[in-house]
């Protein structure tokens, strides 16, 4: 068993999956097998998002995994509807902290119980980072690491929480906090809308350096694209950070952030 004490909360990893019958099982099973090793009541719950290929017949085929559940949407609802649905079966099952990944494992699932350790008292939100001692890219395109070192470097200034990889989609938050947040993005800027919410919200941040490898070729293409429209949906939520305009549209002072929401 690895180093989190017996009094650690109850764990949900919430993965979503649109189109991923390539990569189902593989995700699965490893990220149960890094759950099996945890001294914590986890679970994995997979949404599929209205896949048109064998997802639905692929994790199927898992039902006897029991620490899995999947939760269906009917059609393609967005990336952000899927957390959202991940986040209300957590809640239902008692979850104290839940934790989001990628389908792809281009985060190690060996690092749950690192973000999870992190989650101490005082702490509602734990980001992965790819910029502090220890984290990393390997097998990135320069291109992307490019766009995210530069867009990371602005929104770090503006959310001023001490993070230093704010567009990182590996992390944790408690669940009664990701109950509480008014999300409205369907796609990947849900990431930093979620953070924008936090800063008026959330107790303290936490960071945990990870390497990011990337996409597996035999998976397929990633659906994000950097168009402007949607760098901007990005950018958006730090300039509303730096300035102190609360969810609620009104300009909160440092020491009230956290009664803004």
């Amino acid at each position: 068993m690895v180093g989190v004490r017996s009094t650690s909360p109850n764990l949900a990893v919430v993965i979503p999956m649109y189109n991923e019958e390539a990569g189902a099982a593989a995700c699965v099973t490893a990220v149960c097998g890094a759950l099996d090793r945890l001294v914590t009541a986890a679970r994995l719950i997979v949404v599929d998002d209205g896949s048109g290929d064998g997802t639905a017949a692929a994790l199927a085929r898992l039902s006897t995994e029991s620490r899995l559940t999947v939760v269906s949407h009917e059609g393609n609802r967005g990336y952000g509807a899927a957390l959202r649905s991940g986040v209300e079966a957590a809640d239902r099952a008692g979850c104290d902290v839940v934790i989001f990944m990628d389908s792809d494992l281009t985060n190690d699932p060996a690092d749950i119980v690192r973000l999870l350790a992190a989650m101490v008292p005082g702490v509602d939100v734990v980001k992965a980072t790819r910029y502090r001692g220890g984290g990393g890219m390997r097998g990135v395109p320069l291109t992307r690491r490019l766009i995210s070192r530069a867009g990371n470097s602005i929104a770090r200034g503006m959310f001023r929480v001490g993070l230093s990889d704010c567009t990182n989609g590996f992390r944790a938050l408690r669940t009664t906090l990701a109950c509480r947040l008014r999300l409205r993005e369907t796609g990947f800027p849900i990431i930093v809308e979620e953070l924008y919410c936090c800063v008026f919200a959330a107790r303290g941040f936490a960071e945990v350096p990870v390497t990011l490898t990337n996409r597996k070729a035999e998976l397929g293409r990633t659906s994000f694209v950097y168009r402007p429209s949607v760098l901007w949906r990005y950018l958006k939520y730090a300039l509303l950070a730096g300035l102190r305009v609360s969810p609620g549209g009104r300009i909160v002072a440092d020491g009230e952030v956290h009664r803004a929401l």
